[in-house]
């Protein structure tokens, strides 16, 4: 097996790596990411809403507090600069029922604790103006909600990074590792079955789904640092017709996500989800879109736009969210298991990095380039 000097290692080429990568090259560092998929950002980045969160939903203080805040800015800046595709379409928080109205004013005062200080309070009147189709007897109007093309991102992301020296290796997987003597060194197989010892200075595990088992796989480091994943798997359904709603439309959140909103992608496509379906430790997972979860869907929806016209909801696409907890306990924060934490040096997890994670990818990048002391 040959072996490979390299500064920084960064495992999966998913938005928050390609992010991580761009900022450490931008750093000036030597980095290399490795992605065991065929293409850049094919699980958790390309399965989800493509929306950019405002912030109004995570605890004051939070790493998703702040970064969402922060990352939202950065990612419009971004977007900017580097021409992706994206719209401030801003977004309807939609109390369908007076017993809601108290759940609504208590998510605008924690996105003013969190630093939104952008969101307005619609009375039904005002909401059916914008809306007409939905019901309702009050909204939380969030003007700097979002959606980005997520692939131009995760490609302009990935063309900066290279720019700056960076590159990208795919279709290659971590096999093993080991902590020794302040060494990292990554055991690594390509396509051709080819493999190759990685030593590195810094490694940031970034691999999403597979980022707790690959913090497993490091001989000498602490397993009790790792924690416990648990997977839930969310359905989305496309709409068969016009959109009659022209922002996004969210219901009040419910445990394990934020209910079955309708979002717009930037061709005007109508899609609802993603609802949560929890997943066994043990459970092999697809995306399968499972089709008889759609009169469910109907019934969530049906809550805020009376008028859904039947058998107009079409399977479109699944994902997964790695999550740090399960049914009926709060939601985990990001983790990032860093030296102080594991006592290893140079060595970053990412761990529980789902929504907000594309928000809040440049700010994640900021943070870990601050916890390897990069400067």
């Amino acid at each position: 097996m040959s072996a490979e000097r390299v500064d920084c290692v960064v495992i999966g080429a998913g938005v928050v790596g390609l992010a991580v990568a761009r900022a450490l090259a931008i750093a000036g560092c030597e980095v290399v990411v490795i992605e065991r998929e065929a293409t850049i950002g094919s699980g958790i980045s390309s399965r989800n809403s493509e929306v950019i969160h405002a912030g109004l939903y995570y605890p004051p203080g939070s790493h998703k507090a702040r970064l969402c805040v922060r990352g939202k800015s950065l990612l419009y800046a971004f977007c900017d600069a580097h021409r992706v595709p994206h719209r401030r379409i801003g977004k309807l928080v939609v109390a369908v029922d007076e017993p809601q109205r108290d759940a609504l004013v208590a998510l605008q005062a924690n996105a003013v604790a969190c630093g939104v200080d952008d969101t307005a309070m619609l009375d039904a009147h005002e909401l059916a103006a914008i809306e007409p189709a939905l019901r309702g007897v009050a909204a939380l109007w969030s003007p700097s909600t979002g959606i980005v093309d997520g692939h131009a991102l995760m490609l302009a992301l990935q063309g900066d990074a290279e720019r700056h020296g960076a590159s990208v290796a795919l279709r290659t997987s971590v096999e093993g590792g080991a902590v020794d003597d302040g060494h990292l060194s990554l055991e690594t197989r390509d396509a051709t079955g080819e493999r190759m010892t990685l030593v590195a200075t810094r490694v940031v595990n970034c691999a999403g789904l597979d980022a707790i088992r690959v913090a497993s796989l490091l001989a000498g480091a602490d397993p009790s640092r790792v924690p416990r994943l648990r997977r839930a798997k969310g359905h989305y359904f496309a709409y068969a017709g016009a959109s009659p709603f022209s922002h996004l439309v969210y219901p009040i959140p419910e445990d394990g996500g934020l209910g079955v909103h309708a979002t717009l992608d930037l061709g005007g496509q109508l899609k609802f989800g993603p609802d949560v379906e929890w997943l066994d430790d043990d459970a092999p997972f697809d995306y399968v879109v499972d089709e008889t979860r759609r009169p469910s869907f109907e019934r969530a929806i049906r809550r805020y736009w009376p008028a859904l016209p039947e058998d107009r909801l079409v399977p479109a696409y699944a994902g997964i969210r790695p999550k740090l907890t399960g049914p009926g306990e709060p939601n985990a924060d990001f983790v990032f298991s860093g030296p102080r934490d594991h006592g290893v040096a140079g060595l970053v997890h990412c761990f529980g990095i789902e929504s907000p994670g594309l928000t809040s990818a440049l700010a994640i990048a900021e943070a870990v380039v601050a916890v390897l002391g990069v400067r």
